[in-house]
């Protein structure tokens, strides 16, 4: 069970075949909450990121936290097609939390 976090500022990414790229993290945040509608595969690091299909998996509707450096940005990337997974464009909410 998560501890109560205070919500954030909340970018809305929408992402297909092609990486989408977020603004930075604001100075005080340490970790976000994702979520997205559809399958995707999610990259987050220091500088422009580039997400690909061999970058962690992040499945659809279902919210997930994720520690962070204040300043580092996140891309998105449609999941590949295959086994019981549909490539669709989506879009994902990121949530700076405190």
């Amino acid at each position: 069970m998560l501890a109560a976090s205070r919500l954030g500022v909340t970018q809305v990414i929408a992402y297909d075949a092609s990486t989408a790229i977020t603004n930075a993290f604001g100075s005080q945040t340490y970790q976000v909450r994702l979520v997205s509608n559809s399958a995707c595969n999610i990259k987050i690091g220091d500088g422009a990121q580039t997400a690909t299909a061999s970058d962690p998996f992040l499945p659809a509707n279902w919210p997930v936290y994720f520690t962070v450096t204040p300043g580092q940005r996140i891309s998105a990337i449609k999941a590949a097609t295959g086994g019981l997974v549909t490539a669709t464009a989506g879009t994902l909410w990121v949530t700076e939390v405190s």
